[in-house]
């Protein structure tokens, strides 16, 4: 066994990345403080293809040292805007149909496992600030609320490997089914 090259990879450029059929999923982000997490999300929305991030609250914005150094060039491929109130941002997304539902430990939340995307719907997912997560604001206006389920002593994962664990279980049932 060897590991790949990076011409073997058959990685897409920007422009054609912009052209191609996306998983339908927008990450809204509710005032995450780690420009580190930020990047990171965003090389995790191109990973999966996801449609857009919004950034919202206290999120910072591209184009920012910090943001760049986990994103690796992301913030080029996926397209992202800037919505300073959470609210406004998810009334935005609802008026295009997007079903909007939250990431949270919530005591109506649905099981990851247990929640099947619908084939044709587009999804608006809610990430939360990583001390204090979706914000109330943002949780009422959400239609649901999923949970990943956690086998350990701590009571959340980090707000980036939430987004590739959700992302991941959207990509298996929208496009691996």
């Amino acid at each position: 066994m060897r590991k790949l090259a990076m011409e073997e990879l058959g990685r897409t450029s920007v422009e054609s990345f912009k052209l191609q059929e996306k998983l339908p999923v927008t990450l809204i982000l509710d005032s995450i403080r780690s420009m580190h997490n930020v990047g990171s999300i965003f090389r995790t929305a191109d990973g999966f293809a996801v449609e857009k991030i919004m950034l919202c609250g206290i999120t910072g914005i591209p184009p920012h040292r910090e943001i760049e150094k986990t994103a690796l060039g992301a913030t080029q491929s996926i397209k992202w805007e800037y919505e300073k109130d959470v609210t406004t941002a998810i009334e935005k997304l609802k008026q295009q149909s997007y079903q909007v539902i939250a990431v949270e430990q919530a005591d109506r939340s649905t099981q990851l496992h247990q929640f099947i995307p619908q084939v044709g719907q587009h999804y608006a997912l809610i990430l939360g600030n990583e001390v204090n997560g979706v914000s109330d604001e943002a949780l009422a206006l959400s239609v649901g609320c999923i949970e990943i389920p956690q086998f350990g002593t701590k009571h959340s994962f980090n707000v980036v490997v939430s987004a590739g664990i959700v992302l991941w279980d959207f990509y298996v049932k929208l496009k691996l089914r």
